[in-house]
């Protein structure tokens, strides 16, 4: 016969590790999303949209393939510095910011896909392999094979989003960069801060938070 677990052993909050309380994560998530701990292939679920955004077609990818998809322009599984380019240009970016965007998503992104060992001159993305570009001191919302577990998105939001349960200033995304570091992983670091900072500067609300 299974035992019924202890009350330690459901604990959250560790009375020698304040940051357990201040960081709290969500304990009902089981009520309002089936299985949040199971990582998602193909979808993206919220506690808010439990089979993921309404008439989305994953087209058998992965949830980080279909998220990169977006800059494959012509459909054939890779994308061209021109083709980001352009899908950075349509999100709302300057030309400028454009370029500088594109230069180094193709520069430190390109070759970790690629499937050989030989670089290629226009830099590629190939997004067969995009889970290989995945870097450390991130917030595990991506699994390593370009999965999504629900979970850790809405930790995130329970851990940093303390003005606003849904939403996050620049001061919360810094706190929770900051906590995600990896002990000497400098590039995860930086990778960290520009992607959140891009994601920040462009689909902030007029209030200054990014909703989830």
């Amino acid at each position: 016969m299974a035992k019924e677990p202890s009350e330690g052993s459901m604990a959250t909050v560790a009375e020698r590790a304040p940051l357990t309380a201040e960081r709290k994560v969500r304990s009902d998530l089981e009520t309002k999303l089936p299985k949040p701990y199971l990582p998602r292939a193909m979808a993206a679920p919220d506690v808010d949209n439990v089979n993921g955004t309404w008439g989305h077609k994953h087209r058998n990818m992965s949830v980080l393939q279909q998220h990169a998809a977006f800059f494959d322009q012509d459909g054939d599984g890779i994308i061209y510095p021109w083709e980001t380019l352009r899908g950075i240009r349509a999100i709302g970016f300057n030309l400028v910011a454009a370029l500088i965007i594109t230069i180094i998503v193709h520069v430190t992104m390109s070759y970790t896909t690629l499937p050989t060992w030989i670089p290629s001159p226009f830099f590629p993305i190939h997004i067969l392999n995009i889970h290989k570009a995945k870097h450390g001191s991130d917030s595990g919302t991506y699994d390593t094979e370009g999965r999504y577990i629900p979970v850790n998105l809405e930790n995130l939001f329970s851990k940093y989003a303390c003005t606003m349960p849904d939403k996050l200033s620049w001061k919360e995304i810094w706190h929770m960069t900051e906590a995600n570091r990896n002990a000497f992983d400098f590039y995860g670091w930086v990778v960290s801060k520009f992607e959140w900072g891009l994601l920040f500067f462009l689909a902030r609300d007029e209030k200054g938070f990014l909703s989830k």
